[in-house]
């Protein structure tokens, strides 16, 4: 497959700004792989699409406010601060990007907040536009991370052309978020609102959490024609056992498998064993997904409508076959769907 095959004109009017009132009351697309239907539904009615002991598997990653902005020393000019990830705890070392890149050396101070509650160190280049960063804070490891986080702006992708609201905390952020560390949001599980997950436990489906914290490297550019040259990212995954068992006992008794977002694709198809099933597994992914590939452990998939030319639009295009998507692509666009992070949802069975 090449880079060239997954631009398509999306109107940038289509680009959800903000997220629907209600979670679950976005639309969704049903996209029947066997069958080429395509039916249009409002996400609630997935609930009609599942039999007991289906298993819907969940990314249980938590947001943190990873965007920070800051001055320079000495000429004041106004830096961002993209918070990446944690390094060293007791030095307070974050691997962090800033922008602009260009005006920031070794040994350079960054200030934060008023009366400049918060000063960084720059201690290191790690790439063009990465930095290490050493936070200089007097007091205890809480105290600093509570005024790291009171600084920090959800970080909302680019592509949201807006400022960031206070509402923004609460909705770029699943209901069943546990453990922090992700820099963007798994967004396929935004619309799940917590009487929806009720009605589905009643109902008789099981649940399955896994971790992966979502980086950056889910908005980077691919800049090779050719998608096997294409490298992603590593991100951190964690797939427990009890998750494996429910799975496993799941694919064992032929009970579907729906993985909600594409950063769960991810994680269960980066720890499969020789005959497709799942093993537990801590560690790192930097899985590139895309067409051909034969998926072992899930057989449903829910995602949002992607952008053109992303690594998340190559992975689905995977799951639900080229044509297919992109048929359905041309479907949602002709009716106004929602596309991005707070856009509709499509269900791929």
């Amino acid at each position: 497959m090449k880079l060239s095959q997954y631009k398509y004109n999306l109107p940038p009017e289509l680009i959800a700004k903000f997220p629907v009132e209600n979670r679950d009351e976005s639309r969704l697309m049903v996209v029947n792989r066997k069958t080429k239907q395509i039916e249009h539904r409002v996400f609630k009615d997935i609930i009609e699409y599942y039999n007991e002991h289906d298993v819907l598997v969940f990314n249980n990653t938590k947001v943190f406010p990873a965007r920070l902005y800051g001055n320079k020393e000495k000429t004041g000019a106004e830096i961002e601060v993209f918070l990446l990830r944690e390094l060293n705890k007791e030095q307070r070392l974050w691997d962090v990007l800033v922008d602009p890149a260009r005006k920031i050396r070794i040994g350079n101070k960054l200030y934060f907040g008023e009366d400049d509650v918060l000063v960084a160190e720059v201690i290191d280049n790690t790439t063009s536009r990465g930095r290490t960063l050493r936070f200089l804070f007097d007091g205890s490891y809480d105290e600093f991370k509570d005024t790291l986080y009171r600084l920090g702006e959800t970080p909302l992708p680019k592509f949201i052309r807006r400022e960031v609201v206070e509402e923004d905390r609460e909705r770029y952020q699943t209901v069943y978020a546990k453990h922090e560390g992700a820099v963007a949001a798994p967004t396929a599980g935004l619309h799940f609102s917590k009487q929806l997950l009720k009605r589905l436990e009643i109902k008789g489906l099981d649940f399955a959490e896994i971790t992966l914290h979502v980086g950056l490297g889910n908005f980077r550019t691919v800049d090779v024609e050719d998608l096997t040259k294409h490298k992603m990212d590593s991100e951190q995954i964690s797939i427990p056992i009890e998750a494996v068992n429910t799975i496993n006992a799941a694919k064992t008794n032929r009970n579907n498998i729906c993985a909600v977002g594409t950063t769960v694709l991810r994680t269960l198809e980066s720890s499969v064993t020789t005959d497709g099933f799942l093993k537990p597994y801590s560690g790192w992914t930097n899985k590139f997904i895309f067409p051909p590939y034969e998926f072992s452990v899930p057989n449903m998939l829910i995602t949002n409508f992607h952008l053109p030319l992303s690594t998340l639009l190559m992975m689905v295009s995977a799951f639900a076959g080229y044509d297919l998507l992109f048929e359905a692509y041309r479907v949602a666009i002709k009716e106004k769907y929602r596309f991005g992070t707070y856009g509709d949802a499509m269900l791929i069975i």
